[in-house]
């Protein structure tokens, strides 16, 4: 049987350069990141100002050291109803598909954000899916001229908010360049926590071959709210997508977030119980 292939969010660990995040990892047993440069290093890098030799730096790095950039998170607002705005995010999530290669990322991935500044309710319409949508299918197009995989995270207060709504953008788009990162604390709202079983089973069975990777992440209702807390310390059933990724997709890609780094060993220890009994 095939290990769990479990990593972490490089802007998780407390780390001032690429040497001290191989070094973490390393220790931590891990075997790749996401990484996104930005939020890993916000004082020393924009993401505007990236190159090939600057994206080369961190992606051979990463290689020679036994770690594989999983993915290359670049999480832009492509819902804005600002068409300015919107525009600029699409360019910027657009030059760093043109660096995927370099960093040796295996695909670059993103949330829907919103159509205005912070949440909205209409986020919820069918507008804001159009919106998204539409940013959606240039971006991918954009990737199919690099070979480059798009994956996009539903969340719940974005346009892209539940498991239907992802399936029916890989469908319109229609694209093997676009795929999904599953979160289901990301699919959790109060009036479905109960329900729990059921929202994961339904994303599991809906998207199926569309999930390229799992983000795992936790959460505790707290006065009628949904709080992110570490993994293991919450009511999350991790056991359905351990399940899954053992029996119907091995090795995919499974990444740590919102663990803060003192409470990643105990994360790991969780996981992999879990993923050893089922």
């Amino acid at each position: 049987m095939f290990p769990l292939n479990l990593g972490i969010r490089a802007h998780d660990l407390e780390v001032r350069n690429r040497e001290e995040i191989v070094q973490k990892v390393s220790q931590l047993h891990l075997s790749h990141i996401q990484f996104a440069p930005q939020k890993a290093f916000p004082e020393q890098l924009k993401l505007n100002d990236m190159t090939l030799g600057s994206a080369a730096y961190f992606g051979e790095y990463f290689q020679k050291n036994n770690i594989e950039l999983s993915i290359l998170g670049c999480y832009i607002n492509l819902s804005s109803k600002n068409q300015e705005v919107r525009a600029q995010a699409l360019a910027t999530f657009k030059q760093q598909i043109a660096l995927c290669s370099a960093y040796q990322a295996k695909m670059i991935a993103t949330e829907t954000g919103s159509v205005s500044v912070g949440f909205t309710k209409e986020n919820f319409t069918e507008e804001a899916y159009q919106i998204a949508r539409n940013s959606v299918i240039e971006l991918v197009a954009h990737a199919e001229n690099f070979g480059v995989t798009v994956a996009v995270e539903a969340g719940i207060n974005h346009p892209i908010y539940n498991y239907l709504l992802a399936k029916r953008l890989v469908d319109e788009v229609a694209s093997p360049n676009l795929k999904i990162i599953l979160d289901c604390a990301n699919l959790i709202h109060k009036e479905n926590h109960a329900d729990q079983e059921k929202v994961i089973r339904g994303a599991l069975d809906n998207l199926q071959g569309c999930i390229t990777a799992l983000h795992l992440k936790d959460y505790i209702m707290e006065n009628g709210k949904i709080r992110i807390v570490p993994v293991g310390k919450g009511c999350l059933d991790f056991r359905p997508v351990l399940h899954y990724i053992k029996y119907e997709r091995p090795l995919m890609y499974a990444t740590l977030e919102a663990t803060p780094e003192i409470y990643v060993p105990e994360a790991i220890e969780h996981l992999q119980f879990f993923y050893q009994d089922c």
